[in-house]
């Protein structure tokens, strides 16, 4: 081999340079362990939340360590992209697509997709235009590709403190729009700045400016097709082996491998792997998450939530010590009056971009809506602006990416650019985070929160399909004559149109209605899914397990 024994037990191979990263990851994991104990013990504040919570906490670490380094450094770790986007934003994305209530999901899923998709689109054009007009005002002179970066940089949204006090059994039509939205739009961000990373825009024109839409659609499109193809064989496989009757332990590494698969390969073909590992969660808990035994179902299902919430809480530490970091503060030390115009232009800009989609799209989709609690109301949409304000991982990401080489930088105009993301994320998520709770609990008071006939079937997000079991059945399109629904409300009774105008108004057929039939005959016989799957008792382990236990018990 080239070395011996003694070699190997030498202490001098573990150099400085490792001794300091061990020191560096078990500082970290340390402030992680602190991160979720006061988390716990601040739950029912009324005003922190878990990203606040790890925000102060980094800042207040980043203190020290300045002191303790005579100000030399102030965070443990140098930022490395491939850290985010390979090992960190997957769980979280996954996660969300895993978890989300996938009914009320796709219920709305034009309004979601307006919102998230088109939404984003026009808050980046705004938040663009404006850099460019107003930036070049204050002498900050960036490349055509930059001020489109920072469009797509700031139209990336952070959802997470809204959707902590919001409950998606007391306003479902509210939880499943932001939720929903806020995943999309950073779907959609991220597609956004890789398309505008592919191009040369030093001489835009308007050829180049279709290129860069039909990049965006076929980046959306195509990354897609990959993430319900990954969730798809990742079911197929488990139903057809069976690995449940062998060992737990294989199911859950299969869709763990198979969901970061899908992923990686999104990345390896130059798509948008975000899209694709969120699609492929929804996939996977329709079909994949049925097809295995119930102790995989339960571990999977907080073994996704634990990773997404460590690598969240991950981010905002390390953004807490970042936004002390001397080497870029000293750049612009210069000027430090650009940049908070910088900083406060920006967030005036994303006020704007945000309200000029959000109330606009608002009322469009409510012109398709015929019952009321189908509708956005006034306050549904302040809160949905409001949730929209604040800027975290996906921001930080992004302009590291774009302004940074390896965490440095030493140009003015991207030094910058990275310190004014720095504030934005920091302002934004502790002042309108703490102002979160109080403004929600204002517009509205839990004795007033609309309780849906929705939210009494979706209790359990894992147990409802994709567009739910409860709707659309034959029983409720076509009931017979002279009888009434079984809904609560008579207004959900559904009779079989009279008139053109009915029929325009009130269709015999709906999209779920056909989905569900398509997937009951087609999709579920195949990839499996609740019900089309023979239960299967468990690995001989978890027989055994169950045998003591109920030998136990007698």
């Amino acid at each position: 081999m080239g070395f011996g024994l003694g070699s190997m037990l030498n202490t001098d191979v573990l150099s400085t340079s490792d001794h300091s990263s061990v020191v560096s990851i078990t500082l970290f994991v340390t402030l992680l362990c602190a991160c979720i104990v006061i988390g716990h013990l601040l739950e029912e504040n009324r005003w922190m939340n878990e990203s606040i919570t790890a925000l102060i906490i980094g800042l207040c670490t980043g203190v020290v360590i300045l002191l303790v380094s005579r100000w030399r450094s102030s965070h443990l770790l140098v930022f490395s992209e491939d850290l985010f986007f390979i090992y960190l934003l997957p769980p979280i994305i996954f996660n969300a697509g895993f978890q989300v209530k996938k009914k009320q999901f796709f219920r709305n899923f034009m309004t979601i997709m307006m919102f998230g998709a088109l939404g984003t689109i026009i808050s980046f054009i705004i938040i663009s235009l404006g850099a460019i007009f107003v930036f070049k005002k204050m002498d900050i002179r960036l490349p055509v590709g930059d001020y489109l970066a920072i469009g797509a940089i700031f139209a990336a949204t952070d959802s997470v403190c809204t959707l902590q006090v919001l409950s998606q059994d007391e306003t479902p039509l509210l939880y499943s729009l932001v939720f929903g939205e806020g995943v999309v739009n950073d779907a959609t961000s991220v597609v956004l700045f890789n398309a505008v990373q592919d191009f040369d825009l030093t001489h835009i024109n308007t050829s180049i400016a279709f290129q860069l839409i039909g990049t965006f659609f076929y980046l959306f499109a195509s990354s897609t097709a990959l993430g319900v193809a990954a969730g798809l064989l990742s079911a197929y496989i488990i139903k057809k082996l069976c690995f449940g009757r062998h060992s737990t332990d294989r199911e859950v590494a299969i869709m763990m491998l198979m969901a970061y698969l899908s992923y990686m390969l999104a990345e390896l073909f130059y798509l948008s792997g975000i899209l694709t590992v969120f699609f492929s969660g929804i996939v996977m808990s329709h079909y994949t998450w049925h097809n295995v035994t119930e102790n995989s179902r339960i571990t999977t299902k907080h073994t996704f939530a634990t990773l997404s919430f460590v690598a969240e809480t991950f981010i905002f530490l390390y953004v807490g010590m970042d936004a002390l970091d001397i080497e870029k503060w000293r750049v612009v030390s210069g000027s430090p009056k650009t940049s908070v115009s910088v900083s406060a232009t920006i967030l005036g800009l994303i006020l704007v971009g945000r309200a000029a989609f959000v109330f606009p799209l608002s009322f469009l989709s409510n012109l398709t809506k015929k019952l009321p609690h189908q509708k956005i109301d006034f306050k549904q949409q302040i809160t949905i602006w409001w949730a929209g304000l604040m800027r975290g991982a996906i921001t930080m990401a992004l302009a590291y990416n774009q302004f940074t080489r390896a965490g440095h930088t030493q140009e003015r105009g991207n030094a910058i650019m990275i310190t004014s993301t720095i504030t934005v994320v920091l302002f934004s998520t502790v002042v309108f985070g703490l102002m979160t709770k109080p403004l929600v609990r204002l517009l509205m008071p839990a004795s007033k929160h609309l309780v849906s006939f929705d939210s009494m079937n979706a209790t359990n997000s894992f147990i409802v399909p994709f567009l739910g079991e409860s709707q659309d059945s034959a029983a409720e399109l076509f009931p017979p004559e002279g009888t009434a629904s079984e809904a609560p409300d008579s207004s959900r009774s559904v009779t079989r149109p009279s008139s053109l105008r009915m029929l325009l108004t009130r269709p015999t057929r709906t999209v779920h209605y056909y989905w569900r039939k398509f997937d009951d005959a087609f999709m579920r016989p195949v990839f499996g899914g609740r019900g089309f799957v023979p239960y299967v008792p468990g690995s001989p382990t978890e027989q055994t397990t169950q045998h003591w236990e109920g030998e136990a018990k007698e």
